[in-house]
């Protein structure tokens, strides 16, 4: 099996390319549970897979400039849903480096944080929005 490092991901916001400000980005995927336990002989809960649910966690460099991170996200938050896209590497999207796209709400971009000498970093979130669905395109 192939595996590899992340050094060289694509991560952007609104068709905007913040990859050469992002530090981290985490892709969170996941279904909900419901009990669908019922009165019987059994001793153990029942689950059925529920609604899908996803994500983006991304930590950024802050920067002012125009087309760059705070400019192109900070008047997003809670407002305007927009296309985020996610590659593993920052070249054509093949079988090999799928593109993870789906329209998303910013709900969280604190435009500054850190201490004295460190670097300005954001750790911004976006959830799904209007029950968009995450999509994995290989072509």
């Amino acid at each position: 099996m192939a595996t590899h490092t992340l050094t060289n991901a694509s991560v952007k916001w609104n068709s905007v390319d913040l990859s050469d400000h992002c530090t981290a980005v985490t892709i969170n995927y996941e279904s909900e549970t419901v009990d669908d336990t019922a009165f019987s002989t059994n001793s153990t809960r029942s689950a059925a897979a529920g609604l899908l649910n996803w994500s983006v966690d991304m930590t950024f460099f802050a920067d002012e400039a125009a087309s760059k991170v705070n400019q192109t996200m900070f008047g997003d938050v809670g407002g305007t849903a927009r296309t985020v896209t996610i590659k593993p590497v920052a070249t054509a999207t093949t079988t090999a480096n799928p593109a993870y796209t789906g329209t998303a709400l910013l709900t969280s971009f604190p435009p500054l944080g850190g201490t004295v000498g460190e670097m300005n970093t954001i750790n911004a979130r976006c959830v799904a929005a209007s029950a968009s669905a995450l999509t994995r395109s290989t072509s």
